[in-house]
């Protein structure tokens, strides 16, 4: 069986839907269907409860109101019988009279996570009714009842197992099985949600759990490409990549797969399979646990980053003091994405400026700080192996004309990543791709 998610665009119109319907039943094994929300629709929900938060139950009512306006525009594109018309627009009535009863009593306390997850709730419904029309054999799974995070917050692999196969137990002999993506129930039985991009790994915690021939991710881009084509001219999309490969970028800025989402699918040796809605016959891009020995895979670039670096002279074979240094990031709950160390000093750098003046405050206890901000990392991913000679020159030639702030190089068999200019990104990029791929 083959675990099949797809996201917000793949499903964001009736035509859409009506296209993820035909991908799904075009084999004649049983397949395992993840959706996310409708394009637009979770952003429309954690707005109403913005609106809920503050108090203003008419803000809210009009996201409501316009929300539901545009997918009962959906039921009549989308269906072809009264019937299915019928069924449907009572359903999503109930889903937005749902909505509507925290406006009633601005008093009522509610949860954000419980309304946000009420747009997987509404697509997985109406694309199961618009199958059944079709008369394909589709079941509706609630991921209520088998996903669920620990008390730390994670996947709970075992719970996810053993519950998922007793539901499949109850519903076997099915076509298609359809799932919600990104929601979940907590270690206390509320419900709650595995963060933005969460239907990625959704999709491959499934995939581990029942341990599918092959998960794959449906987005509305050929696989991922070897540079930022937003940007970038003339880049291809990459046939292969290694799980490691795969995380790095993702980590490092290429939007098309959620950081975590590798993680299960990796440990339980599954390949997961990138395609594009747009053209389902293109190969895509297949990461599993293969390495392609001697190659550069892609360049990928991280925004909004900034530097701090920390100098002191009593650093000199003074023990503890980074350990002191990395407790202060620690302590507000700042993660650090590249570190450069010298005898006087070091160098750190953080996507997430939040406490910032705090950190540098308590920092200076221990030295002189100097900040940069409107920085980009830029990485390089492949089989980057020190045993490789000469890979890394090609990428520092390829940033010859580019001030660098910072290099970090060794930390991993995969990566160099490049502390740049945000101003300097797009010329940085580019010259990668001409240097690294286009010649």
């Amino acid at each position: 069986m083959k675990v099949m998610k797809f996201g917000g665009t793949s499903v964001g119109s009736p035509e859409r839907m009506q296209s993820v319907s035909q991908l799904v039943t075009r084999g004649s094994e049983p397949v395992f269907v993840v959706l996310s929300a409708m394009s637009g629709t979770t952003n429309s929900l954690v707005e109403i409860s913005n609106y809920l938060y503050k108090k203003n139950p008419e803000g809210a009512n009009d996201i409501i109101n316009r929300l539901e306006q545009t997918y009962m525009e959906h039921v009549d594109k989308l269906y072809s019988t009264d019937e299915y018309k019928t069924k449907t627009r009572d359903f999503l009535k109930g889903e937005f009279q749902y909505l509507r009863s925290f406006t009633k009593d601005i008093f009522t306390s509610f949860e954000e996570k419980s309304i946000v997850a009420q747009g997987e709730i509404m697509s997985t419904n109406m694309m199961v009714n618009y199958m059944q029309e079709k008369g394909i054999h589709v079941v509706l799974v609630s991921a209520l009842d088998f996903m669920r995070t620990d008390k730390n917050g994670e996947p709970d692999p075992g719970y996810i197992k053993e519950k998922l196969a007793k539901v499949m137990e109850e519903n076997e002999g099915y076509q298609v099985y359809i799932t919600q993506g990104f929601i979940c129930r907590n270690a206390y039985g509320e419900v709650d949600n595995l963060e933005r991009g969460g239907s990625d790994y959704t999709a491959s915690l499934i995939g581990a759990a029942i341990n599918a021939e092959e998960i794959q991710i449906w987005t509305d881009i050929d696989g991922m490409h070897n540079n930022d084509p937003r940007v970038v001219d003339k880049t291809e999309s990459i046939r292969q990549l290694h799980f490691d490969e795969a995380a790095e970028l993702a980590y490092f800025g290429a939007k098309i797969l959620h950081p975590t989402c590798v993680q299960p699918a990796k440990f339980a040796g599954i390949p997961v399979r990138l395609k594009n809605t747009m053209d389902p016959d293109a190969p895509g891009t297949i990461i599993d646990n293969v390495t392609i020995r001697g190659k550069i895979k892609a360049v990928a670039a991280k925004d909004n980053i900034t530097a701090i670096k920390i100098k002191s002279s009593r650093m000199l074979l003074a023990t503890g003091f980074l350990r002191k240094v990395f407790e202060i990031f620690e302590s507000y709950q700042t993660a650090i994405d590249m570190v450069a160390t010298s005898e006087v000093g070091v160098s750190m750098s953080i996507d997430n400026d939040a406490h910032l003046n705090d950190i540098v405050d308590e920092l200076k206890k221990y030295g002189t700080v100097t900040v940069d901000s409107n920085m980009c990392i830029v990485c390089v991913v492949g089989d980057l192996d020190w045993s490789n000679v000469g890979f890394e020159t090609l990428a520092t030639d390829a940033m010859k004309n580019i001030p660098v702030r910072m290099i970090s190089y060794g930390g991993s068999n995969y990566n160099i990543s490049f502390l740049i200019k945000a101003a300097d990104k797009q010329r940085a990029l580019q010259s990668l791709s001409d240097t690294l791929f286009n010649k």
